[in-house]
């Protein structure tokens, strides 16, 4: 059974992931769609009941087959869906994000980007302006160093595993937009990782590493960017912490993070 949390605060960035993640799991006899509200004091659990209610109601007519609702008083938000990903093993967290300016970056978006920093658990970054159309492509961002060590495949094919899409596994380089040599050792390694899925393997230039993922995503009709968030020390600079942050910011179409 995939298990999907979904915390929700009745904002409107937080209402547009939910419905997204509504269409995405709608049909699915194996998903169970969570929605986790941590409210404030007592008096406002009524209030985050009815709301919650109201959402899982939505979310059985869209199609979604079975939807909990799990509430919470106090505490740290990030420690609270850590801990109970953790209880229900959960398949992944999906949240959603605001804003591309720097101003909008500081005000909105921390408790997002704080789960990517402090969770084991997958994390799906939902745009604003996602807009869903299936999971049929998704892109995997990797640096192609030390592939077997740092690449949380368990993690990424349990969310994978609820769509079956065809997986395009890109890294950037200074040489072009060229598809990678047929007898190159990592895309071997990567092949037996996703063994399930139609892989397909590029390099993308290094002008404007973003640009390149979004005309990247365009030409291959991408519907989920997977990016591996990796240490200062052990990472080139494109694929740090701090680069797939911006990327949320910087991408149409959600952000699918997974810790090596």
């Amino acid at each position: 059974m995939y298990r999907v949390i979904i915390p929700i605060d009745f904002s409107e960035t937080s209402l547009n992931a939910a419905r997204y993640a509504a269409q995405m799991l709608a049909g699915k006899d194996n998903v169970v769609a969570i929605l986790y509200n941590n409210y404030e004091s007592q008096d406002d659990q009524d209030t985050s009941l009815n709301y919650q209610e109201s959402i899982r109601q939505e979310f059985l007519r869209a199609g979604v087959k079975s939807v909990e609702c799990e509430g919470e008083m106090g505490g740290d938000l990030i420690d609270n869906i850590t801990r109970l990903a953790h209880t229900i093993r959960a398949t992944l967290i999906l949240m959603g994000i605001t804003g591309k300016s720097a101003i909008r970056q500081v005000m909105f978006g921390s408790n997002t980007l704080k789960l990517i920093d402090n969770n084991l658990y997958p994390v799906m970054i939902i745009p604003p302006d996602a807009v869903y159309k299936g999971v049929n492509n998704v892109a995997f961002a990797s640096d192609f160093k030390n592939v077997e060590n740092t690449t949380p495949s368990d993690l990424i094919c349990s969310v994978l595993e609820m769509f079956n899409p065809k997986l395009h596994i890109f890294t950037v380089n200074k040489d072009g937009y060229i598809t990678i040599d047929e007898g190159m050792e990592d895309r071997s390694k990567f092949r037996k990782m996703f063994s399930k899925y139609k892989t397909e393997f590029y390099f993308l230039t290094i002008n404007d590493f973003y640009s390149a993922v979004d005309n990247f995503s365009i030409d291959n009709n991408i519907d989920i960017m997977v990016t591996v968030p990796k240490h200062q020390s052990n990472s080139t600079s494109l694929f740090k912490t701090s680069h797939t942050k911006r990327l949320a910011y910087h991408s149409h179409i959600p952000i699918l993070a997974a810790h090596e």
